[in-house]
């Protein structure tokens, strides 16, 4: 069973056709947020044409729900897709990462980052 199934309904902050937004468990920044689809799909390319424009739009809710709290400078948005990516939950689901002026001594290069190195140019 996988870790989404289980969310309790009051966790969830925003419903959509498709999607459901929800606080991270495991925040790399204050108002990390994941959107997560209501049925189990592997990763971003297994979602259909509908799904695709719907995040779209739901992405833009979970900018709404984060700025309802917080003051972010910027945003990281992520999908992992496969174990060789970072997956671990096979549960389609996007990061929205609120950053913060001063939450890394150089951003630069942002997701780049994601393979050793590669991150600066």
């Amino acid at each position: 069973m996988c870790v989404f199934s289980a969310i309790p309904k009051d966790q969830i902050l925003f419903e959509a056709d498709h999607f459901y937004i929800i606080e991270d468990k495991y925040p790399v920044s204050p108002g990390h947020l994941l959107i997560v689809s209501r049925i189990e799909k592997e990763d971003y390319f297994s979602l259909d044409k509908v799904e695709r424009a719907e995040l779209s739009e739901v992405i833009i809710k979970a900018k709404e729900l984060i700025e309802s709290n917080h003051n972010p400078d910027g945003y990281n948005i992520g999908m992992n897709c496969g174990e060789v990516a970072g997956q671990t939950v096979m549960h389609f689901h996007c990061h929205v990462i609120p950053r913060y002026e001063g939450d890394m001594d150089d951003p630069r290069g942002g997701v780049r980052h994601s393979v050793a190195g590669m991150g600066y140019y």
